[in-house]
């Protein structure tokens, strides 16, 4: 008789690697084992011999990454007593955060910047009734305004500065090194806050520590030009991408990421918003997965790295794609205004005329 077992989120799946008990009562919605897709059509493209595979962390439960680190988050604060959780957001945490409280029966407060959030990611937030505060200034200024009052009021920060976010979105690596059986030669990564590259860099080394795999990778970490305080070598006052998820100037990870980047031998670079939609595009046409923007950095900075020669042939690439397309529909929709619908009559030529003229 065969037995089954039921998925049932990366906590209970990597239990012995993380920090609960027996005892510990885990908030899940069944985030993680998230797709790892090779890349067939796009190598091809640019002719070169790699092999280029996505981790897509759209697939979570609320669509981004941000639920591998928000389960451990939201389970370690339940199980502390907390009867309230607060975020500064750039749209994706906030939506992970407030879905999380829901599932745990406690309140969520998140600060997000006034229009600067993405549709997709507000109307989640609204779904999972959050309270929601609006603030007249940028992510760097909500995540200072969220430190403060966590002073001041009984609630417990869930921002990638709470250390159990790290240990929930390090099971992403376990994952790549379980299926692959290896770790890649590249890891590449979309860099706001820093806090996912930290997280990475983490599962990896754990799982080389304990023989699991015998290499870890070279981190390489991508930002968009108007939000580059890494491949600048300087915080910034007044981050400006489409890019929102990595719209940040001052991460709360820094020190953290400078280490991984000297530990791994990695490096840091930055890329115009162009460019970073050219790679969306790209992975939409040619691969059939469609990411937010920000995701798509990392992949513009492995294919211009591997163009560079800085990656070389005969690579072994991983690329995280950080949150789901459908979370930024507005850029989506602007990126195909020349691509219109056709309107026809309803009958058997008329279709067969459009299929024709669309071959």
């Amino acid at each position: 008789m065969t037995t089954h077992k039921r998925y049932t989120g990366l906590i209970e799946f990597y239990r012995d690697r993380l920090p609960v008990s027996a005892n510990t009562r885990i908030i899940s919605l069944g985030e993680g084992n998230t797709p790892l897709i090779q890349l067939q059509n796009i190598p091809r493209l640019i002719g070169k011999d790699v092999d280029i595979y996505v981790k897509f962390e759209g697939l979570n439960p609320t669509g981004s990454f941000k639920d591998r680190g928000m389960t451990m988050a939201v389970t370690k604060a339940v199980e502390a007593g907390s009867q309230a959780i607060i975020c500064a957001s750039t749209g994706n945490t906030s939506a992970s955060a407030a879905a999380y409280a829901v599932r745990a029966g406690i309140k969520a407060f998140v600060l997000i910047p006034e229009g600067k959030i993405a549709l997709g990611k507000l109307a989640q937030t609204l779904m999972y009734d959050a309270k929601i505060i609006q603030i007249n200034g940028n992510f760097d200024r909500g995540m200072a305004l969220v430190k403060e009052v966590a002073g001041l009021a009984p609630v417990t920060i869930v921002n990638s500065i709470n250390p159990f976010r790290i240990e929930g979105q390090k099971t992403a690596a376990f994952e790549i090194v379980d299926e692959l059986g290896f770790a890649p030669d590249y890891h590449c990564l979309p860099v706001g806050n820093a806090g996912n590259i930290t997280a990475y860099w983490k599962g990896y080394d754990e799982y080389a520590t304990d023989r699991v795999c015998g290499n870890r990778p070279v981190m390489c970490g991508y930002q968009a030009a108007g939000a580059a305080p890494f491949a600048l070598r300087k915080m910034i006052d007044n981050p400006e991408t489409v890019a929102t998820a990595i719209r940040i100037g001052h991460p709360q990870s820094w020190d953290l990421a400078w280490n991984v980047q000297k530990q791994s031998g990695g490096w840091f670079d930055k890329f115009t918003d162009g460019q970073i939609l050219a790679a969306q595009k790209m992975l939409s046409q040619y691969e059939g997965v469609f990411c937010e923007p920000a995701s798509a950095t990392s992949l513009a900075g492995a294919l211009h790295d591997i163009s560079a020669g800085k990656i070389p042939e005969g690579s072994k690439i991983v690329c995280t794609l950080t949150g789901n397309g459908i979370k930024d529909p507005e850029i989506a929709m602007l990126q195909c205004s020349a691509a219109k619908p056709v309107t026809i009559d309803a009958s058997l030529d008329a279709v067969k005329r459009a299929i024709l003229d669309g071959l």
